[in-house]
């Protein structure tokens, strides 16, 4: 099961709690578990990436690990640890202002 932690905005469009657990065959990469998280949550669809481009939307940004994956190309095979459930994937909202 790979753990994704939803920002607040996506968590009550879903419905759900800061973290969903998502069932994605192997080889688990960034777009398998997009295309398994909007399966499961079709509400979802758009708001992650773009309907046309399949490209992240502003202001959204991915960490795996500790470390920034958001420029990532989408089918690079996630570490083993986000694989396994041990680390979540994180999804979090971009703060911008001025």
């Amino acid at each position: 099961m790979i753990r994704v932690v939803l920002p607040y905005h996506l968590r009550n469009l879903a419905g759900v709690g800061a973290e969903v657990s998502i069932e994605v065959a192997a080889p688990v990469t960034l777009r398998a578990v997009l295309d398994a998280l909007e399966v499961r949550y079709p509400m979802l669809r758009g708001t992650i990436r773009d309907y046309g481009t399949g490209r992240r939307r502003p202001f959204l940004r991915f960490f795996v690990c500790e470390e920034d994956w958001s420029h990532e190309a989408s089918d690079v095979e996630l570490p083993e640890a986000v694989a396994a459930g041990r680390e979540p994937l994180l999804i979090i909202g971009a703060i911008a202002g001025g």
